[in-house]
This record gives structure tokens, sequence and C-alpha cells, in this order.
């Protein structure tokens, strides 16, 4: 988040894409880069090489991909933007263990160096699986390709799972690092690249008003949810190895825990940032054997009815085992031990077949004292909530009780609701855009290091521990469209409190408008 750099043009460089002939290539990665090259933020000193086994040569590699991008792109295809592109994409095929196939990869990138002037600047995006990540590093070690010298740069990007579990993690870190330093290191996490989570430090740090209501002393409790309608479609196959534990906590709900949580940092220095965000997963209470019982909660979807359309069980879903007891929800109850948030309970939700799309941060304020009121006709007296919407709609409301005018004292919840898209217009992205150009720029700050990977772990670990001892019981035990098992109900009616209701969350707004479009109160 370098924001004082003059200059916002990415560095000339090589992209080399391993995996490249897969479906995030042709969804994402090139869509972005063609976003950046419109936006005039792409050098023109730019380069594409696709790595794959599959049978491609660059010709057949470039005419597959004007087939295919603009199936995948928001705005109208720009003809003379992809024959600008496809200049700059070549092809490589081999096998991703074979020494020979990174000797063609070198005199491909010698090629396009030459050709494009990319003054030796290179950046290697893994859009592999996970068992890939450690031998292509090696390869590339041993093929001299990531040597940094004569103020050249080479860096490596790694899709997520970082391990299935803390050992793993390690093991793949070292691995990574007999060949790689950790600044060549960027371990990418795509909601990162979505403009409200890059907003809330800039939300948090830069508005008076906000940051010192930021604390235990004024919030009761934070809630972090991150919901999806689909099932895990195509992905059954990795879905059971992984479950939503490890698909979505330790990387996508913990970065966005992190921003919420952190301390200030002293600039937008990656490190200074990323150094706060470790401080907060290492001061997470670690969860006992008891604590994993009472504190989180597990379930797996069976049949329902979402988006007015029926859906199968997950173990009806595509190379998924009939009994298996992996889960796709996930609820959690955890505390963070340090002086800002002690006493502050943060629950976090993730599951597949929700009822609504919507991943969004809740932070809710104490309630005031009831006392000035207790002789008035209020009843309830509401509590100010200030929501910061990820997805679908990247925006930030706040609620906050007002007099509705008349003779008597009633109380109206008022909503205040702020949504990029109308305030600053529609914007085509992919929400790679920007960690892309980072990478390029050699900005980190988006990107998670090592050491915030395997605090990461070590907060779910026990939960792994404890859940392989104890296999699910009563799978599956939520219904496709609902919210989720009770259990995760219970969670926070044990606490005397409860989820936001995301559904009715068009409904408020409708409410919150007169016949004429102005704001009006909703009576408490």
């Amino acid at each position: 988040m370098n924001h004082t750099d003059p200059n916002p043009l990415a560095s000339p460089c090589v992209m080399v894409t391993f995996g490249a002939t897969g479906d995030l290539t042709k969804r994402k990665l090139i869509p972005a880069l063609c976003n950046l090259a419109e936006e005039n933020l792409l050098s023109k000193q730019f380069a594409m090489i696709g790595f794959s086994a599959d049978d491609y040569t660059t010709e057949s590699f470039r005419k597959m991909l004007g087939e295919e991008i603009p199936k995948f792109t928001s705005q109208p295809f720009d003809l003379k933007l992809w024959d600008w592109f496809a200049e700059r994409l070549y092809y490589v095929r081999g096998d991703f263990q074979d020494p020979d196939a990174y000797k063609r990869l070198q005199q491909q990138l010698e090629e396009a160096e030459k050709r494009h002037q990319t003054l030796g600047n290179k950046f290697f995006y893994f859009a592999v699986a996970p068992r890939f990540f450690a031998p292509i590093a090696k390869q590339l070690g041993n093929a001299g390709l990531v040597k940094e010298e004569n103020g050249k740069w080479a860096r490596v990007i790694i899709e997520k799972p970082f391990g299935h579990d803390l050992d793993s993690a390690r093991q793949l870190n070292q691995d990574l690092k007999k060949v790689l330093t950790e600044k060549q290191i960027y371990r990418i996490d795509h909601y990162l690249g979505k403009e409200t989570v890059q907003n809330v430090l800039v939300f948090r740090f830069s508005n008076n008003i906000i940051e010192p209501l930021w604390n235990r002393n004024f919030v009761d409790h934070v809630q972090i949810t991150a919901a999806e309608t689909v099932g895990v479609e195509h992905r059954g196959g990795f879905y059971e190895t992984a479950g939503a534990l490890r698909d979505m906590v330790p990387n996508h709900l913990f970065q966005i825990l992190t921003m919420t949580a952190m301390e200030p940092p002293i600039s937008f220095d990656a490190d200074e940032v990323r150094s706060k965000q470790a401080e907060v997963l290492h001061a997470i209470q670690p969860l006992n054997p008891e604590d994993v019982l009472t504190s989180s909660v597990r379930g797996q979807y069976g049949e329902g009815e979402i988006d007015e359309g029926s859906a199968v069980g997950y173990r009806s879903e595509p190379s998924v085992a009939p009994d298996s007891n992996t889960e796709t929800f996930v609820a959690l109850k955890l505390h963070i031990d340090n002086w800002r948030w002690a006493g502050v309970p943060f629950y976090l939700r993730t599951g597949k077949r929700l009822a609504k799309r919507s991943t969004e941060i809740v932070i809710q304020f104490r309630r005031t004292p009831f006392v000035l009121f207790r002789n008035t006709t209020v009843k309830n007296l509401e509590t100010n909530r200030l929501v910061l919407h990820i997805q679908p709609e990247e925006g930030i409301s706040l609620s906050f009780g007002a007099k509705v005018p008349g003779s008597i004292m009633k109380l109206g919840l008022v909503n205040m609701d702020f949504d990029y898209r109308s305030y600053f217009g529609a914007e085509h992205s992919t929400g790679y855009e920007r960690l892309l150009h980072d990478c390029m720029a050699g900005d980190a700050t988006l990107f998670q290091r090592a050491d915030m990977v395997e605090a990461g772990w070590s907060v779910i670990q026990p939960i792994l521990d404890v859940w392989h001892a104890l296999p699910a019981r009563g799978f599956p035990n939520y219904a496709a469209g609902s919210w989720g098992p009770k259990e995760a109900e219970d969670l926070l009616q044990r606490d005397g409190r409860a989820w936001r209701e995301i559904d009715a969350e068009q409904t408020i707004k409708e409410d919150c408008l007169d016949s004429s479009g102005k704001a009006k109160a909703k009576i408490a």
C-alpha cells in the first residue's frame, strides 16, 4: 500500500505462470493484466510466459486465450488492447519437475527480455496444486532463474493453501527458503484485492471519529462472515482433503481479522503493517480441547432450496464420499488477549450453500445506559453497529439512534450507507489487479509473511486435532439455503448475542427511504 509512490507504473518484467492452461489464468490473471494495461498501470516493457504440460505452442496458446478471455471480462472486449497483449504472450511446454523444461524456459525468458526490454526482472506465479510448490521452487533455483543481481529482481507468487496444518506450513516455508529469501516470496490471498478490505486500514486510521472508539471500552463484539451460496462445484476432490476450516480460516478470515484488530503501524511499509498483523495472531488465546468443544461449530450442508432452485447435499456432490464427514461450515469464537481487545469476543463464520453470498465485518458497539429513557415510551434501546461490506457489494454502513418527529418520545434506527459503486462509479476488477501490480512494484503489504502463515495455523491446529479425534456426528446438519447449523446460533445466544441478519439488509435499506427517496427512521 505504497501511497507515496509518485510513479504508479509497474516495473518492466516478465511474468511466468506455471499451470497457465488452467482456469485461474483465463478467468482472473490475464483479465486483471488487461485491466492494468487499460489503466496505464502495466509497463509497456512487459511479457508473459505460460508454462504447462499441455500440448500448446505459443501460437495456439495465444489463439486459445483470445477465444476464452472475452467470456470472463465484464467490459466489452478491446481488440486493439488484446492484440498488443497477445504479442507479449509465449508458451513453454514441459513437466514441472523436468530440468530440461527449465532450460527451455530460460531460453524463452532471454528472448522475451531482448524483444520487450524487460530489464531482466521476472516473477513466477504458481497457479498449480500445492504439492508442486516446493518442487518448482527447487527447479527454479537449480536453473539459476531466481537469482537477484545487478539490480534485477526475481519474485514468486504462491496461491493458497500454504500447507494443510502447522507442520506442513513450516515445512513448506523451510523448502522455499532453501531457494528464495522471504522478500522474494509473495503469498497471495485474493480477498485482499478487494477495496473494502484495503479500506479497513484507511477507514480506521484516517478518521479521528472512528479510531478512538475501536477498542474494548466501546466495542461489545465483532462478527466476521464469509458466506457463499455455491457448493463445492467441481472442487469436491480438493474439498474432501481440506474442508471449510483449512480452506477459509487461516487465510481469508484471519487476514480480515488482523486488519480489523491490529494496532496502528508507524507507516504503510509492508513489514510494518504485517508485523502488526502478526501481533494479533500471536495474541489470540489458544483453544484447549474443552474450548474447542464450546467455542467452535462445524457443519455440512444437506439438500435444500437456494436461489429458487433445489440443491443437492454435499455428500451427493461429484468426487465426495457418500459418508463424508468433511465440514462445509465453520463458526468460531475467539478472544484476542491484548490491551485493546481484552474481553471482546470475535465471532467468525464461513460456509458453503448458505442463504446469501456475503462477506462482511460487523463492529457491534456497546449499548448506552438505559437510565435516561426509563420513564419514557422507549422499550428497546438500539445499539450502534458499523458494517463493512466486502462482497458482493462493497461499502460501509452505520446505524444509530435518532428521535422520530412527534409529540412523544420514540427512537428511530437510522442507517447511513456508503457504497463504492454509486460514489466512485463501477470498476472492472477481478480482485487480482492490485495484487499483481503490487508484486511488480515490490510492495508486499497485502501478502502474507512466513510468520503470519505459521501463526494462523497455530491458532487452528488445536481445532484440527480435536475434530480429527472426535469425528462429526449428525452430518448433514444444515439445509442448503439456510444460515448454517443451529449450533452456530447457539454459539452467540449463550452470550446473549445474535448474528446480524444479512437477509434483512435490503429490507432495512428500503425501510429507511420514503417515497421520495429521502432517508427516514426505522422506529425502534
